[in-house]
């Protein structure tokens, strides 16, 4: 089994890519900000279009697998993804 580990300017590469594609614009169109606090986890407030949203961490984790697959070939399930919150958050992947 290998680890990948994704930085969280990949997370914020993969949620900007799955955004665009999930709303017809441009990554470049999309800005996204992640945190992690006690009461929600992990999430991310992402803007687009003029509007800002927040997307919980199964939204994010979806991004980051749609990401795997298309920009390092990896075929991961939800299961083996696990966010940390490190001096930043990471994701490791474990397939």
């Amino acid at each position: 089994m290998s680890v990948t580990v994704l930085s969280m300017d990949e997370i914020i590469n993969a949620i900007c890519l799955h955004m665009a594609e999930r709303k017809g614009i441009q990554a470049t169109d999309v800005q996204v900000e992640l945190s992690w606090e006690e009461d929600t986890g992990y999430t991310a407030e992402v803007w687009t279009q003029g509007r800002s949203q927040y997307i919980v961490e199964s939204n994010i984790i979806e991004a980051i697998l749609r990401y795997l697959h298309t920009e390092y070939n990896i075929r991961a399930y939800r299961e083996d993804v696990r966010l940390e919150l490190d001096e930043e958050i990471i994701a490791v992947v474990h397939s």
